[in-house]
């Protein structure tokens, strides 16, 4: 839609230079603002234990590929200050910004204003403005983003680059998205879909090119899953959705959640259903149709099992904004800019006033334990190492043994079972190395002395108040490494490493460390 289409009302607002100054003004607000959260937001345990990943680079770890290990480690290799390893996740939203408005005057040429408009659209949304945590769905929205737009640009006549050299590489990063995350599997579907609809018209080519483009990257991960016990096949597809049920409840949780997230977004998206064709041509507005259109059916079909993740959206959000663009419009994007615009002022107000709390003010509420853990930590680390010297430090949950160990700057270990999440600490933590010694255990709720006097020689149990809050040191006195395997070690292995039949295993280090051989295997 060009500008002399727009209706007057909507003129003052979609004049080029208007929009170019608006999209100035959304720039540079959303970027202090999110500098700002950045430094003053408590660095959350998922963090946390990214940032650990950061300081032993691999190949893959237990949850998820490596990428955001690999960012956390050329970061942290400069400063492990918090704002420092944020800062990608901080520019996110901008660079996302700018490559939409990029790829869209290059489309259009004829409608700047487009493109401004569709830029500030994704500077407003919700998760743009408060969303500065540094996780795996950082590079994998980035990545996705250069997916989309690499494809999309390949299917025009004026092009970046020549067509076959666009969809490799459109490949390439949807290969990088696939390391950050498994989710870049739906847009893997997506593409399908989109290639499906128009094998009449060679579509398949392009794909067998994409194809090609992310082989190399899922060959790597496979590799890696292979020596390493299939973890993140194990955690993705088995241990983490023990759980999972039908339930009536969680699609309309899933629809509230896209809801607050794409707001009025969705209701132009809505009214401009009935360009809504995956069979048109080789167009670049198919391609962005299908990468956000089959993502969120698919998550709506798991929405009747799971709940899905405010994060696990973040992805597929860009491209709704540049769908939008591309068919609903100018005046679609400034009416909508002009609601997110008002919720972008109540989040930053509401962060503000809650940054300017004494944290006494939460002191009758839930979160309180937690923002006192997460604000003195250090605090707490220098207690503890004064009540027990020489006593190794371990935790019995991953998210404060995370925290513990980001702030301690040594490897913490979880003590017990755990949970299904976050068991890295498998692999980083050798309890055979901590047969003989003492070891202090830190956790928030009350100990039970049975999960620790079988496995120690003497065990005393100590209490730690902190702002307030009570923290419970539990002191291990020799620790009984072979008890712990046998009942602990073993345990878990039956749990999270019962690895199927089907799959050729060539190494588990978890297994070869504890149980030479002894098979794990259902």
């Amino acid at each position: 839609m060009s500008e002399s289409t727009l209706s007057p009302q909507d003129g003052a607002f979609t004049d080029a230079l208007r929009a170019r100054r608006w999209l100035v003004v959304a720039m540079a607000t959303t970027l202090v603002f999110r500098i700002w959260l950045s430094v003053v937001f408590p660095f959350t345990p998922d963090e946390a234990y990214f940032a650990l990943w950061g300081r032993y680079p691999d190949l893959g770890y237990y949850d998820h590929p490596p990428m955001v290990g690999w960012w956390l480690a050329a970061i942290g290799a400069l400063s492990e200050s918090v704002w420092a390893l944020r800062i990608a996740a901080t520019f996110l939203p901008a660079a996302c910004a700018l490559l939409l408005r990029a790829a869209i005057r290059r489309w259009r040429p004829g409608e700047p204003v487009l493109a401004d408009w569709a830029a500030i659209c994704l500077l407003l949304l919700p998760s743009s403005v408060w969303n500065v945590l540094i996780t795996t769905d950082t590079p994998l929205a980035f990545f996705t983003l250069l997916s989309i737009l690499m494809l999309a640009d390949s299917t025009q006549d004026a092009r970046m680059l020549p067509r076959a050299a666009g969809a490799l590489l459109a490949g390439v990063f949807l290969g990088l998205a696939f390391t950050s995350k498994y989710f870049a599997v739906l847009l893997g579907v997506a593409f399908l879909v989109w290639a499906g609809m128009g094998w009449h018209d060679r579509r398949w080519r392009t794909l067998a090119l994409v194809i090609a483009g992310a082989a190399p990257f899922i060959a790597l991960n496979l590799y890696w899953n292979y020596q390493a016990c299939w973890c993140n096949v194990m955690f993705n597809l088995f241990n983490r959705h023990e759980k999972a049920h039908w339930s009536v409840l969680t699609p309309g949780l899933y629809a509230l959640t896209l809801a607050y997230l794409l707001g009025p977004l969705l209701y132009f998206a809505w009214r401009a259903r009935s360009r809504m064709a995956l069979r048109r041509g080789s167009s670049a507005s198919a391609v962005v149709l299908a990468s956000w259109v089959i993502p969120l059916v698919l998550f709506g079909m798991l929405s009747l099992y799971v709940r899905i993740g405010l994060h696990w959206l973040f992805l597929f959000l860009p491209a709704v904004v540049l769908w939008l663009a591309l068919e609903g419009g100018a005046i679609a994007l400034v009416r909508s800019a002009r609601v997110l615009a008002g919720l972008a002022v109540l989040h930053v107000v509401i962060a503000v006033i809650a940054a300017f709390l004494p944290l006494k003010y939460f002191s009758a509420r839930g979160l309180y334990p937690s923002l006192v853990f997460l604000t003195e930590t250090r605090t707490l680390i220098e207690t503890v190492r004064l009540d027990a010297p020489g006593y190794e430090l371990a935790s019995s949950a991953y998210a404060p043994a995370a925290v513990l160990g980001y702030h301690a700057g040594v490897n913490v270990p979880v003590f017990g079972m755990g949970s299904s999440h976050a068991r890295q600490d498998d692999f980083s933590t050798d309890w055979r190395t901590y047969a003989g010694k003492n070891i202090v255990i830190l956790q928030r709720n009350d100990p039970s002395p049975d999960d620790y006097e079988p496995y120690f020689k003497e065990v005393e149990m100590r209490e730690i108040s902190l702002g307030g809050v009570r923290f419970h040191e539990v002191l291990g006195r020799e620790f009984n490494y072979e008890r712990y395997r046998d009942a602990v070690l073993n345990q878990i292995r039956r749990r999270y490493y019962r690895i199927p039949g089907w799959l050729p295993v060539g190494h588990c280090i978890f297994c070869e460390r504890y149980f030479p051989g002894g098979a794990c295997r259902e």
